[in-house]
């Protein structure tokens, strides 16, 4: 019988990797992990967690503007960014620090080096090599920057925590979740926003009359939005800036170029090739219901997959993952009706299926709106408008997909989530009392 050093070792000490490992442990299995970063991932370091942070700290913009409407006398305002920068970084620290002391807690030994597999059983980790069982990769993913002259000129997501100040202007390539997140952040934050997009829409995916709607409520906020632009080089303007040259039309300029158009799985120096595992047509580990790869011992959770870049799906795959292999309590993830949100200026969420995908699939569906302008924003002398909305299947009354734009829409739609996972009927949502005054009561309103 073969003897190894570890029962698992884990590549990769994002939040997918750290669930692996210490739900692994508890099971009885020896664990090791190597991250050659922080521990934490991209949830944690330079992801979700600062992005919401930044996201709270640029709402005092308007709040302290809506504040006199409610009768508070304010004084002079001014906003302070290395303030809000170091505070958000002392917290990420913190986490940093909580998610280390989880793995040492749980007897995972961490390798703070990076890991590269000679082949389906051993890994060099720095100088050092060592000997497992069985491997799990989650190593995450990085944000795209294309292949463009003076691409380089932009930064990404992974360095727009920690600049030094702001920038006066700000053009931001791509239409997805990270690029309208940051476009609301920044604009509050006093930033002039630019958001460049090769395409004719933002946010695709998403229900199109919640695109519509933040589109529509970001330009008269002031968010300046370029569409089917094409960009073919980029040059640095003298005295400082970054100048887009855009097919025929007039060049964009900008004080910083923001990345923002897509992530990459982290594939590159895994030695994927020496152990045999093989990619998808997306340029991600192939992997099956139950994270497997096509090597017996080996598996993979999280981005580096690219089924589902969300933090809590990876979570729950490395933790399917370790009661199935360690735990002999078999399970997999179930990757469909997942809630997601965007963290935008009103913030979007969503879950289940859009209109088209339900008119796609099921045919005849009947579609329940409220369209409404919170209370807050009334009496704030804001016109902004929320709007809410059911897709249902008009063949069995169920709710099929919920879709919703407005002040603490991700909050409110993690509950609603519940009952369109649990395929509640329409019927079911009318018969449920209102809790009033609310904005979610409108869930239950509709007719």
């Amino acid at each position: 019988m073969t003897t190894y050093d570890y029962d698992l070792f884990v590549i990769g000490a994002g939040s997918g990797g750290v669930r692996a490992a210490r739900i692994s442990s508890g099971h009885g299995a020896r664990v090791a992990i190597a991250e050659e970063y922080r521990v934490g991932g991209t949830c944690v370091i330079r992801g979700c967690v600062p992005k919401k942070l930044l996201v709270y700290g640029s709402h005092f913009a308007e709040d302290l503007v809506d504040a006199r409407r409610f009768g508070w006398t304010i004084g002079e305002k001014g906003f302070d960014w290395p303030t809000l920068r170091d505070n958000v970084m002392a917290e990420v620290d913190r986490i940093n620090g909580s998610y280390t002391d989880t793995l040492t807690s749980h007897n995972v030994e961490l390798y703070h080096d990076h890991a590269e597999l000679l082949d389906a059983h051993t890994i060099k980790v720095g100088d050092k090599t060592v000997t497992a069982d069985k491997i799990l990769i989650a190593t995450g993913a990085r944000p795209l920057v294309p292949d463009l002259p003076g691409a380089e000129l932009g930064i990404t997501s992974n360095e727009i925590f920690h600049l030094d100040r702001l920038p006066k202007s700000l053009a931001i390539a791509g239409g997805g979740y990270i690029a309208n997140e940051f476009a609301g952040v920044f604009h509050e934050l006093g930033v002039k926003v630019t958001l460049v997009n090769r395409g004719d829409t933002i946010l695709r995916g998403y229900d199109e009359a919640l695109r519509d709607r933040l589109l529509q409520i970001s330009m008269t906020k002031g968010i300046k939005f370029v569409f089917n632009c094409n960009v073919e080089r980029f040059e640095k303007i003298e005295g400082g800036g970054v100048r887009a040259f855009v097919g025929g039309d007039d060049p964009i300029e900008a004080e910083m170029l923001l990345w923002a158009i897509g992530r990459r799985p982290n594939i590159e120096g895994l030695g994927l090739e020496a152990a045999g595992v093989r990619l998808n047509d997306k340029g991600a580990i192939a992997v099956d219901a139950a994270s497997h790869t096509n090597v017996e011992n080996i598996w993979a959770v999280g981005d580096v997959t690219d089924r589902i870049q969300l933090t809590p799906v990876a979570i729950r795959e490395g933790h399917a993952f370790a009661d199935t292999v360690f735990g002999n309590k078999p399970w997999t993830v179930d990757h469909e009706t997942v809630p997601s949100a965007v963290f935008s200026n009103p913030p979007i969420a969503s879950v289940g299926m859009t209109e088209a995908q339900a008119k796609t699939k099921l045919g005849t569906v009947k579609i329940f709106t409220s369209d409404f302008r919170p209370m807050r924003n009334v009496l704030a002398g804001r016109n902004e408008r929320s709007l809410y909305k059911l897709v249902v299947d008009s063949a069995t009354d169920v709710v099929v997909g919920a879709h919703m734009i407005g002040p603490d829409a991700p909050e409110i739609l993690q509950a609603l989530a519940i009952a369109v996972k649990a395929k509640l009927t329409k019927a079911q949502f009318d018969d449920t009392v209102a809790l009033h005054p609310t904005m979610a009561e409108e869930l239950v309103l509709m007719r």
